[in-house]
């Protein structure tokens, strides 16, 4: 299924009519006249043309199936931008709302006139409110209005889309991977290596002008081959938490059963709780091949093992026009966390150097790609997590690999965190 959001124009009058059923408006207060469905389409074309609205059909697999948009309020005294939409009945418990208001904050926070998005649908409307809990607005009060020759309560859901400000503001951490070596006191240039071994997990690694390489070269052998087949992988991560041998205690339980087969130290090089972490790399064009951030819990309890994805860039998910980053909060095996993951279509070169972060709070998780949001999701990790920073090979079904493309080398600039402030 293709989402897709068009400009509204002159020939979208039928979409307005469809959606002026009683089915469609039993939470407006029912149809209105043909004429002032009429005077809203024009209105559509008007403000759009003024630039003073963005109004949207909604698309599915080039049908359409309803309108979105946003246009300019005040909410609470702030300049916000509010958004409304409706999906036909025959498009309905697909996704096609969701995906649709994805798009449609993106927009509004690309637009950067105005950094809220607010919606406000009526109470006794769950599917809208649960759409705008699941795509991280926050609740706020309820309001009677009247409406339509009677009254409409609703609940006021604002979603903050204002991009990353980190200006007056000290990192802790500011690495540049200067100097002629990595330095181990803050990284550990190995990838879990208690569920396999240091030789095996090693990382292919230099430091240099334009900071970190790391390499999968036509020599690097799989990293763990019985547990994890034919993947390779280079890779360092800023600690190290393990039990002894035999012990099922262990950072990224990947797999169920995972048992210590080396002991390591612990190492806690570079931890951080809450506040921004910013990670700035290029990403690799090939079908086999993947580059990741994802800090995960140093997992001191078995619980405290989640995962913040900054960025996971497939090589196989960039084309000439730009590509798809996933990111999100991942539970891993943390039962206190929900998967709130997904791809953001970022034009441009992904290959060159991009910036990507989180803000992390103790209630919520805001990702950003060269500073401007793209997702919030309403949870949180409340324990220290590490940067885990990698190029994988994925295996291929017939057991060849490109020499010729080989090395893959993912190269990061600079990866820093701020406190929180």
């Amino acid at each position: 299924m293709l989402v897709q959001l068009r400009p509204w124009d002159a020939g979208d009058l039928p979409v307005l009519m469809r959606a002026n059923s009683p089915e469609m408006t039993a939470h407006l207060g029912g149809p209105e006249s043909e004429e002032v469905v009429r005077e809203r389409h024009e209105r559509y074309l008007r403000l759009n043309a003024t630039g003073e609205a963005c109004m949207l059909r909604i698309d599915v697999d080039g049908e359409p199936a309803g309108g979105i948009g946003y246009w300019a309020t005040d909410h609470d005294g702030a300049p916000a931008f509010e958004t409304g939409w409706s999906v036909e009945p025959r498009f309905q418990g697909r996704g096609v709302a969701r995906e649709a208001l994805r798009q449609l904050s993106r927009l509004a926070a690309a637009d950067g006139r105005r950094t809220l998005l607010v919606a406000y649908p009526g109470v006794d409307n769950v599917a809208s409110n649960a759409l705008c809990r699941s795509l991280g607005f926050e609740a706020g009060d309820t309001a009677t209005m009247p409406w339509r020759g009677g009254e409409l309560t609703f609940r006021a859901w604002v979603l903050d889309v204002s991009p990353l400000d980190v200006s007056g503001r000290t990192p802790d951490v500011d690495e540049r991977f200067v100097g002629a070596a990595l330095d181990t006191s803050r990284w550990w240039p190995f990838y879990t290596p208690h569920w396999s071994s240091k030789d095996a997990a090693a990382a292919r690694w230099s430091v240099g002008p334009g900071g970190l390489r790391l390499r999968i070269d036509e020599d690097t052998a799989p990293w763990a081959p019985d547990l994890d087949g034919e993947l390779r992988v280079s890779h360092v991560q800023s600690g190290q938490f393990s039990g002894p041998v035999g012990s099922t205690a262990g950072q990224h339980r990947f797999r169920p059963g995972l048992v210590v087969r080396e002991e390591q130290p612990e190492h806690r090089g570079w931890l951080i709780r809450h506040g921004v972490i910013e990670v700035r790399l290029a990403a690799i064009r090939h079908p086999d091949a993947m580059v990741a951030c994802w800090p995960i819990g140093f997992e001191e309890q078995p619980d405290d093992c989640g995962e913040l994805c900054i960025a996971e860039i497939f090589g196989s998910e960039i084309d000439d026009e730009g590509g798809w980053v996933g990111v999100g909060v991942k539970p891993q095996n943390d039962p206190r966390l929900r998967e709130d993951f997904e791809k953001i279509r970022v034009d441009g070169d992904l290959t060159a150097m991009h910036d990507y972060a989180v803000e992390w709070s103790p209630d919520r998780v805001r990702f950003f790609i060269d500073g401007r949001w793209v997702k919030t999701s309403v949870q949180s990790l409340d324990y220290p997590v590490q940067f885990m920073l990698e190029v994988y090979e994925f295996p291929r079904a017939d057991g060849t690999r490109d020499l010729a493309a080989l090395p893959h080398v993912l190269r990061v600039e600079r990866a820093r965190s701020f406190p929180s402030g």
